[in-house]
């Protein structure tokens, strides 16, 4: 039995749909991200999740039992938002300690509850604070305790790194996951940041216009997107899209092999499936698929790298192709294109079997 099951699940706001027909299944203990844009509903779904909605259609069953028939306190779910919502009057303690009180638990017990969640987020020198006293990692914290304390089947998180600065982000990303183990709940969390969504999700929901486009592992939902959509959403820099339509060639030496014009300039292609010939189509290729050499090779695009510019340890290369096409490559890092700052000819071939194509018209994966 799932711990999460949501069916047909649907909420209007005047004319905007917001959610449209959802469909999920959750499993206990899994991590399952949201992610999508703006508006796209990913905080209506978590307040009908935890009661704090009720939807026009469509249904929502925890632990077994369905949501409508069960008060928001018997869910078992503690939500966090991304504006830490403490009290400002109440210390960091006091803020953690809120959902044990409202539960009648004895002192004793409250006191050890909120350090040992404490220590484990590492706040325990500040929970004598109020939240004006707290850097906004601190309150990130302080709201994520608050929402462990009493430890929930399930804990729902609304973007909780949004307001925090990137070395916090950073580090909650590598202590997410141990966290959630720690306590073996069944989370749901919602973020508009690719990489987060790759980083903290067992699973990722790609959450567009009220609509799961694809519900799948971080490693599925990049390398084997089903959408053109899906696609553009995760990696930076993003892929490159070509209208293609992949011919065979007639003669010469790579008669039989499937070919596309880029820039009016011939790639050859590794992919031989005979549904892609003479079929209109987006040809999508990771920056990182993208293979730049200086040296020709058999069937490669002719280009010239414009611009090199170091991302850490990787360089991102501005390839232009004929009739000034452009394409990214992305490769680790290399001192001599790294410092490159002049045009340099060279070549590409497509990494074998990292090619994607997508359906001209609808934008579905072929």
């Amino acid at each position: 039995m799932p711990h999460l099951k949501i069916s047909g699940l649907c909420k209007a706001f005047g004319k905007k749909k917001v959610l449209d027909g959802l469909d999920l299944e959750v499993k206990r203990g899994e991590c399952l991200v949201v992610f999508g844009g703006s508006g796209s509903g990913k905080t209506t779904l978590l307040r009908h999740i935890a009661g704090l909605m009720e939807p026009d259609s469509g249904n929502v069953w925890v632990d077994g039992k369905l949501a409508v028939d069960t008060s928001a306190q018997e869910r078992g779910v503690a939500m966090a938002f991304q504006n830490f919502a403490l009290y400002p009057h109440m210390t960091a303690f006091e803020n953690i300690a809120s959902p044990l009180r409202a539960r009648k638990i004895a002192e004793a017990q409250i006191v050890r509850q909120v350090q040992e969640v404490a220590e484990l987020l590492r706040i325990e020198h500040v929970l004598s604070h109020t939240p004006k006293q707290l850097s906004n990692g601190q309150k990130q914290r302080t709201s994520l305790a608050r929402s462990l304390v009493h430890k929930p089947q399930m804990i729902l998180l609304d973007d909780p790194l949004r307001n925090v600065d990137a070395k916090i982000r950073f580090e909650m990303r590598l202590e997410f996951p141990k966290l959630f183990k720690a306590f073996g709940s069944t989370v749901l969390y919602v973020t508009q940041d690719y990489r987060e969504a790759l980083a903290l999700g067992d699973r990722i929901g790609v959450l567009v216009d009220g609509k799961f486009r694809q519900i799948d592992s971080p490693a599925g939902v990049y390398r084997n997107p089903q959408s053109q959509e899906v696609a553009r959403l995760f990696g930076d820099p993003p892929i490159n899209l070509f209208e293609v339509t992949p011919k065979r060639a007639a003669n010469g030496a790579h008669r039989g092999v499937m070919e596309v014009q880029i820039g009016g300039q011939t790639l050859a292609l590794d992919d031989t499936r005979p549904d892609l010939e003479n079929r209109p189509c987006v040809l999508g290729v990771r920056p990182e698929d993208v293979l730049f050499s200086t040296a020709p090779s058999p069937g490669a695009l002719p280009v010239t790298m414009e611009a090199a510019m170091p991302i850490n340890v990787r360089t991102v290369a501005l390839l232009k192709a004929g009739d000034g096409v452009e394409l990214l490559s992305s490769r680790p890092e290399d001192s001599a294109l790294a410092a490159q700052r002049q045009r340099l000819p060279g070549f590409v071939m497509l990494a074998p079997g990292r090619s994607m194509f997508f359906d001209r018209a609808t934008g579905a994966r072929i």
